[in-house]
């Protein structure tokens, strides 16, 4: 992707403007770098003049994202002159809804997940982002429509409108792999699953085990497996179906439900294809379950977790090199796209002012996220930013996942009622690894459902 370059004059205008409002530092200097400059500096030049103006954030981000993020914000600043002060908290959800509540909020806040920014729009405590944004989202992040939907709320009216601007996004449909077990053995990385579960079937008829899958994580315990399934939906059920599901518009014990749970049982409830047995998967970490991978010789071959599990691997494991990753992949023969699982924090507007609007402007610029992109785990979908702005190769071949998938998905457990979603769902997984029937699983995962109706 070409990226094109600031000119010497839009250069001078930039570096003015900052150097005039007190933002001289910029973190990097217009017209240097993978950023695309033209594009930043023809919204420059029409931007408002916002000098005197301060615009507040607030959100989940604590340091060094804090700091990051205040680095993509000078370019608002340089070219407007108004100034944006971001507060974290590691409490954000419960503070951003008692200064709601006081009529104390900041302009604009960053949601971590769509749920309280529903929540909230429902009460007439956010202000609507209107249709020229949802349009702008469809020409311009990848799967547009899911963004759309995903930002779109009901109103105090009951009249559904986007709210919410999606910045920063993770993946979880993500296989890791140790490139040298691939290549020491004759594996090829699979394209579609058809072949994922053929090389699964290979691997065994080679005596050797397929899967690390661990579901321990304390009182958390089963977490991993309601990815698995979620993933597995959205391969095998069309996206409404997979909405409908976690609405329970879709019973829990739905025979499509009950499918993608023995689905993942195929893979996880046969001693030849999970490291230690079917008997280590709910007793195994998830934070120690990728470290056989690297063992001479390996104890598996493949690990299904989301973009965060490098920090959990063993000390010395080089990323793109000892480990990497491939898309989680969808079926050829079901005609679903590539869709992608994951997760992603929100921008909405809590207390509209003059600089609101120049500032959510700003954040559909491939430079605001270029300059996160650069610096720190940034993905975006937005489908106009430079690759090679990207920190690594990691990230950037993340970032082409993201932005090649047809469909993105919210994790639906996280969607559910607490009780559902981080009770039933979790210790109901943990019962099917350990034997119980599907069926009998999702029949109670249900009637935990319909308990709390």
């Amino acid at each position: 992707m070409k990226h094109l370059m600031m000119t010497a004059a839009a250069a001078a205008l930039v570096a003015g403007a900052a150097a005039a409002d007190g933002h001289a530092n910029l973190k990097f200097a217009p017209g240097e770098g993978p950023f695309s400059w033209d594009a930043y500096n023809a919204w420059a030049e029409s931007a408002p003049d916002l000098s005197g103006v301060e615009i507040t954030i607030s959100g989940p981000w604590l340091t060094p994202e804090w700091e990051i993020f205040e680095s993509t914000l000078a370019y608002f600043e340089a070219a407007t002159g108004a100034d944006v002060k971001y507060t974290g908290s590691d409490s954000f959800e419960q503070q951003i809804v008692i200064d709601a509540e006081a009529g104390s909020a900041p302009n604009i806040a960053v949601f971590p997940q769509p749920g309280l920014a529903a929540v909230m729009a429902s009460q007439g405590q956010l202000t609507p982002l209107g249709d020229g944004m949802a349009d702008w989202v469809r020409d311009n992040y990848s799967a547009g429509q899911s963004w759309v939907d995903l930002g779109t709320y009901n109103d105090a009216d009951g009249n559904p409108q986007m709210y919410g601007f999606f910045f920063n996004v993770n993946v979880k449909s993500l296989v890791w792999y140790n490139p040298e077990n691939f290549e020491d053995a004759g594996y090829e990385v699979p394209e579609t699953m058809e072949e994922l579960r053929a090389l699964t079937e290979q691997m065994v008829a080679d005596g050797e085990t397929p899967w690390c899958i661990g579901l321990g994580s304390g009182a958390a315990t089963g977490w991993p497996a309601t990815d698995w399934v979620e993933d597995i939906m959205l391969r095998t059920q069309s996206p409404d179906v997979y909405d409908a599901w976690t609405t329970n518009e879709l019973p829990f014990n739905d025979p499509k439900v009950v499918a993608a749970i023995e689905e993942f049982g195929w893979f996880a409830r046969d001693d030849a294809k999970v490291n230690g047995g079917t008997g280590a998967v709910a007793s195994t970490d998830f934070r120690d379950s990728p470290d056989a991978m690297f063992d001479s010789p390996p104890g598996c071959y493949m690990h299904r977790q989301a973009s965060f599990i490098p920090a959990f691997m063993p000390e010395g494991v080089e990323i793109g090199v000892d480990a990497d990753f491939f898309y989680f992949p969808s079926y050829a023969d079901k005609d679903l796209g590539n869709p992608v699982l994951g997760g992603g924090t929100l921008m909405a507007i809590t207390d509209p002012s003059d600089g609101t609007s120049a500032l959510m402007e700003f954040f559909k610029q491939p430079i605001a996220h270029e300059v996160m992109m650069a610096q720190t785990g940034f993905l975006t979908p937005h489908s106009g930013v430079n690759l090679e702005a990207y920190k690594d190769d990691t990230l950037r071949g993340q970032g082409e996942i993201l932005l090649g998938a047809t469909t993105f998905r919210f994790d639906g457990s996280d969607l559910m009622p607490g009780a559902v979603g981080a009770g039933s769902f979790w210790t109901g997984m943990v019962d099917y690894v350990g034997g119980k029937d599907a069926q009998a699983v999702a029949d109670d995962i249900q009637a935990s459902w319909d308990a709390i109706k």
